[in-house]
Order: C-alpha cells, then structure tokens, then sequence
C-alpha cells in the first residue's frame, strides 16, 4: 500500500540496550489496535527478540497480544506509533539500517468465510540515532 513511508526518517532512538522508531500506518484508513497483528524490528540486520517488541499507541506502550482484542484504541493514518525493543546500536555516530516488517489486518475487506485481508509490509532506511 504505502510501505516507504512506514519509518519515519530520523527517527531512531536508543535509551540503554533498547531501539525505537516510529511508523506510519502504510494504509489509507484508520484502524483499531486490534489489527495490528505483529511487527519486526532490526537494526544493522540485528532483530530485536519478539518477545521484547513493544508497540505504543496514542502514548500506550503495549504487547501485541495485549492489543489483540482492543477495539477502542485507532491508529489514525496522520499519527506516528513508536515500535520498540532490545536490540544493540553502536554508540559510533554512523548510521544504521532499521527494517520494519508490519502485518496488519483490514477488517472490512473481506476475502473469504470469516477472513479479512491481512497485508504484509516492509521498509528500511538508514539513520543515525539519538540517545533519547
């Protein structure tokens, strides 16, 4: 849909041995915390361990699966999300390729019985980071 805008530019972060970035949802609409299936994030090919990945939305840092069933909170196509998690960045000043793989789920496309479109996407870019 729109994955070269997903990382926002300058924005890589490091506070101790965590990374963060912020995306852009790469679809035209808004969609509630819910459909945000999952994400990935590394850093100089390093992938940060799933199970350190912390996604946060409208200020709310949380697990993927504690947004599985919300449906209150929306990601709105204008506002940023910060995706987290325990990767190292060299302190060296150099720039880093940052990948982000998104998985989202569109609600109101239905595919099939009881399935909805789920879309994959992926963007890279190189930043240097901040120590935040």
């Amino acid at each position: 849909m729109i994955p070269d805008r997903i990382i926002e530019q300058g924005t890589l972060t490091t506070t101790g041995t965590r990374a963060a970035v912020d995306v852009r949802i790469p679809w035209y609409r808004a969609l509630p915390a819910s459909c945000i299936a999952g994400a990935t994030l590394s850093v100089d090919g390093v992938p940060a361990p799933a199970e350190t990945l912390r996604w946060e939305l409208n200020g709310r840092e949380r697990t993927f699966a504690d947004m599985a069933d919300d449906t209150e909170e929306w990601w709105f196509p204008l506002d940023s999300a910060v995706l987290s998690g325990e990767v190292p960045v060299p302190d060296d000043g150099g720039e880093h390729e940052v990948s982000v793989d998104l998985t989202l789920y569109i609600p109101y496309i239905v595919i099939g019985d009881d399935e909805v479109l789920h879309i994959e996407e992926h963007d890279t870019k190189t930043m240097k980071a901040v120590t935040a």
